[in-house]
């Protein structure tokens, strides 16, 4: 009996069948997670209508505050914080899980160019080989960038909301043993709790944008694009401009998200390794293109090494060609560096 795989090398054989139980278990997580975004979905819309209403009645009390008993007061305080911090966590959770999705589809896609380029081919052709190589190394250079992100924001998060998390462990048993014997003192350390749960949760909100901006979906790319500039400048301190020409519109959604991430790397390359004090962002939408370039006036870098050492260019160059774009990084020693990339983009 001979199967499909018949006449194909030992090693390609098992590849094949590596990347078949692969696709197995990645749709099956992808048909779960679409399952959990659904009901996540129904779950925020019920928790945004809730919050609402309850803002609305705070906004009653504060309106009505020297006829409000005290006990009122705080119980609408009380509620509306926790609906907030429901709504958040919620919000925050139905953002990872279309992140997980787009990442599962983007995988399944990788997959899928793996099986019609490799071991499944009818041909054992050297160029039938090569393009199984090829996507082989598509497939591994994304799971290594995802990876790389995931270690960036998992030491983030451990220097950061983590450690703060510890602190507030410790100033809370010193307020509480301080409520009977220094009231004041005990006030002090609260009010300096509250200061600092303040900036973890803004720490923490800056991650969940950075994993999957809401915005992106509700508002589309090009206001997404302005928030994460001036998010990205606050952070850094360097001067990004950011301009629109052409039709402002918007993309569809895997469109969407490659400019966004693309251009989130490349900030972020900026700032980690040109030393440069000026961004300049610029997106020009056509009818049939979006074309995006990112400058920065830092030291700049010889090209053929540079873009062979770095997995953020390689990634985003393998999409945008995948996509019928292209890609192009113009840099010398002390010149600064710009980095180009189009994509076809028709009108919806």
């Amino acid at each position: 009996m001979t199967t499909e795989l018949d006449g194909i090398p030992e090693e390609r054989q098992e590849i094949a069948f590596d990347v078949k139980a692969e696709m197995k278990e990645t749709q099956r997580a992808l048909r779960e997670t679409t399952l959990m975004i659904e009901q996540s979905q129904g779950e925020v819309s019920k928790l945004t209508q809730r919050n609402a209403a309850i803002t609305a009645h705070l906004q009653q009390v504060q309106n009505q505050i020297g006829d409000t008993p005290a006990e009122e007061i705080r119980m609408a305080y009380d509620s509306a914080l926790d609906a907030q911090q429901r709504l958040f966590v919620m919000r925050g959770q139905l953002e990872k899980l279309q992140n997980d999705k787009a990442h599962y589809e983007r995988y399944k896609i990788a997959l899928e160019n793996l099986q019609n380029g490799g071991p499944r081919s009818s041909s054992s052709s050297p160029q039938s080989s090569g393009a199984g190589k090829g996507s082989l190394a598509s497939v591994e250079m994304l799971i290594n960038a995802q990876e790389a992100e995931r270690q960036r924001l998992s030491r983030q998060m451990h220097d950061g909301p983590a450690q703060a998390l510890s602190n507030f462990i410790l100033q809370t048993e010193i307020a509480m043993r301080l409520l009977d014997v220094d009231p004041t003192q005990a006030r002090d350390e609260l009010g300096n709790l509250k200061v600092s749960a303040m900036g973890t949760f803004q720490k923490v909100r800056n991650f969940i944008f950075e994993l999957r901006p809401m915005m992106l979906d509700d508002l589309g790319l090009i206001p997404t694009i302005r928030r994460y500039a001036d998010t990205f400048k606050e952070q850094t301190s360097l001067d990004v401009n950011v301009t629109i020409s052409g039709n402002e519109r918007r993309l569809e959604s895997y469109l969407a998200v490659m400019v966004f991430r693309a251009i989130q790397e490349l900030l972020g390359n900026a700032a980690r390794h040109s030393q440069a004090t000026l961004l300049k962002i610029n997106v020009d939408l056509t009818d049939d293109l979006v074309r995006v370039s990112v400058d920065d006036n830092g030291k700049g870098f010889d090209i053929d090494s540079v873009q062979e050492q770095s997995l953020g260019l390689k990634l985003i160059r393998e999409r945008t060609e995948m996509l019928g774009g292209t890609f192009e990084v113009d840099s010398a020693a002390g010149k600064g560096t710009r980095v180009m990339f189009s994509l076809p983009a028709k009108k919806q």
